[in-house]
């Protein structure tokens, strides 16, 4: 039986072009969470793939532009706290033992943040509540035919995508694969502790915006490290672009209802 879009995560998506030439997106998933920036940044160089925390370079400075979008809202979360252009707390991006990235504000911890590499851009995704976020995009070229599709995709899921992505593997492929790091990004381990066939993908329950909204359930060794996650559904919303998919995801964990 298909999941009803009960909390489901369903985005609606404004853009707005900030004065630094960044278009910033900005997406709410539901009246529980949210909302979401995201951003992208062409491509730098190889520096990039390690943190910064001297509050310098293109990390900085698209984390800085989804900051500023968010303080502007208001965000009781957030109020106490100003825009990313205050000395008396910079904002710097450090990563834990496992890679999670975590947004600081001098020594204050700050909303849940999530980078990802594609299409030529590096993207940054920001959480204005509490919420964990992961976000990914993965291309349609990452996939060849001699991907070993079996120890990644379990047979149901990929025939949903295929129906989805107009039949074409690679297409269907990238589709699954950034929603399953978008979650493992959100829970924090990445594929460090959880194996891909633990994230189990299933129909999506919502389109729009030319996106579609997936609920995601976790089974095996996944559930037993995240058992707070048993019994529910983590929603993922993935969009296409050109050539690829970005999927976002946002972990609420507060008590079911």
């Amino acid at each position: 039986m298909a999941p009803k879009e009960r909390g489901s995560g369903k985005i609606g998506v404004d853009v707005a072009t900030d004065c630094r030439d960044i278009t910033v997106h900005a997406a709410s998933f539901d009246h529980r969470g949210g909302p979401v920036f995201y951003a992208s940044l062409p491509c730098p160089t190889e520096s990039f793939k390690e943190p910064r925390t001297n509050g310098s370079g293109d990390k900085h400075r698209l984390v800085s532009i989804l900051w500023d979008h968010l303080v502007a809202l208001g965000s009781p979360f957030w109020k106490c706290f100003r825009s990313s252009n205050g000395d008396d707390l910079p904002i710097h991006v450090v990563r834990g033992p496992l890679g999670k990235p975590h947004f600081l504000l001098g020594e204050y911890r700050g909303p849940a943040v999530s980078f990802s590499e594609g299409g030529g851009k590096v993207w940054a995704a920001l959480c204005g509540d509490r919420s964990d976020i992961g976000i990914d995009v993965a291309g349609t070229d990452e996939f060849q035919k001699e991907y070993p599709f079996h120890r990644v995709f379990n047979d149901q899921e990929l025939k949903h995508a295929l129906r989805l992505a107009g039949g074409e593997l690679g297409n269907a492929s990238a589709l699954l694969w950034s929603i399953k790091e978008a979650v493992v990004k959100a829970l924090g381990c990445a594929f460090h502790l959880v194996d891909p066939l633990q994230i189990n993908v299933y129909p999506p329950v919502a389109g729009g915006d030319g996106g579609y909204t997936f609920p995601v359930r976790l089974s095996g060794k996944a559930l037993m490290l995240f058992p707070m996650d048993a019994g529910r559904y983590i929603w993922v919303r993935s969009l296409p672009h050109v050539k690829m998919w970005l999927s976002i995801t946002i972990l609420n964990r507060q008590p079911l209802v």
